[in-house]
């Protein structure tokens, strides 16, 4: 298809990461021709097989003979969804990029509705499964990490596991994913200011393979949300976070030593304990500040000696010629 860089068209680049779905990839790369074919619009196809057991990696080199607008990634062994999904990203070219599940229960042909709904002046718009047709306990899981995400990660949307989403590529262009990151892409576009929206598509029932869906994943998730979470609020200002917990501790020790003076006047015998409270909290509140200092020196190191700003720019205009007081323009 060409440098899609170069292409005066809209470009669009659909990814979808692969492993072990030798059944449904011939049918994906169907439905993805019958979908947009016949779009105004160029697309590149990456498949990112993520170490396939099962002759998909075989198929997939067939079908890159078959497809001149397909681009394959072959991982030497399995890394995760995550790492998949970043490396279809590194490899896109398109000024959109759409991934997708390879299980075919997203549906190709709602890729055309979200493109265009990026046109509206959004930066990202998530698929919103509204008529899932999952098992009950996937779905139960999925709403309860949907919970999860919207409590702590600030961006509410209904389904954020779908997906298949559409993305203006500045947008994704420089994250690093690792983990379970692919699943909070609009958390981290929310970082860095981007309008996001979410509409209704379309969903199927896996036709061939077997779901690597699990509850082992919802567990997975919280670590990487609550990382997603501490970045959204105190990324820049890790100081109000550790600095706000060691004087809440100490606070909480004088509480304790007041306790041990009402204790001894009383002739209680939990003096001690009060006393043994009160210097754990001490020590608490102590390593919680050492560590705000330290987090905040990391922080500083990360933006400081490489020039890195704690902002995102969405555009600049105007000339900004400089001006001479009592002296017309052009003078």
């Amino acid at each position: 298809i060409g440098d899609l860089k170069t292409m005066e068209t809209r470009a669009i680049s659909v990814i979808s990461p692969v492993y072990n779905e030798v059944d449904n990839l011939r049918p994906l790369m169907a439905a993805l021709r019958d979908a947009l074919d016949d779009q105004p619009l160029s697309y590149e196809v990456i498949l990112v097989d993520d170490g396939s057991t099962d002759g998909s990696r075989e198929l997939l080199r067939e079908l890159a003979v078959e497809h001149p607008m397909l681009r394959v990634v072959l991982f030497r062994r399995n890394f995760g969804q995550t790492a998949a999904m970043g490396a279809g990203f590194n490899t896109a070219r398109g000024e959109v990029v759409v991934p997708l599940d390879a299980d075919l229960q997203n549906d190709p042909a709602d890729i055309p509705m979200l493109v265009e709904k990026l046109d509206e002046g959004w930066d990202i718009v998530s698929g919103w499964r509204e008529g899932r047709r999952d098992g009950f306990l996937r779905v139960l899981l999925s709403r309860v990490a949907n919970r999860l995400t919207n409590r702590l990660g600030g961006v509410p949307l209904h389904d954020t596991g779908c997906t298949l989403k559409a993305y203006r590529r500045n947008i994704v262009r420089d994250m690093r994913l690792y983990g379970e990151m692919h699943r909070f892409l609009p958390l981290h576009g929310s970082l860095v200011g981007a309008r996001i929206t979410e509409m209704p598509v379309r969903h199927y029932k896996r036709r061939a393979g077997l779901s690597k869906y699990g509850f082992n994943r919802v567990l997975k998730i919280v670590p990487d949300l609550m990382w997603v979470a501490y970045l959204r609020t105190f990324a820049t200002k890790p100081m109000q976070l550790f600095g706000g917990l060691s004087l809440a501790s100490i606070a909480l020790a004088v509480c304790a030593v007041t306790g041990a003076v009402i204790s001894s006047v009383w002739g209680a015998n939990s003096t001690a304990s009060w006393l043994l409270a009160a210097l754990v909290l001490v020590l608490a509140g102590t390593l919680l500040m050492l560590l705000g200092f330290q987090m905040e020196a990391v922080m500083r190191t990360h933006y400081e000696p490489q020039s890195r700003r704690p902002y995102t720019i969405s555009e600049e205009f105007g000339s900004g010629e400089f001006t001479v007081p009592g002296r017309e323009s052009g003078a």
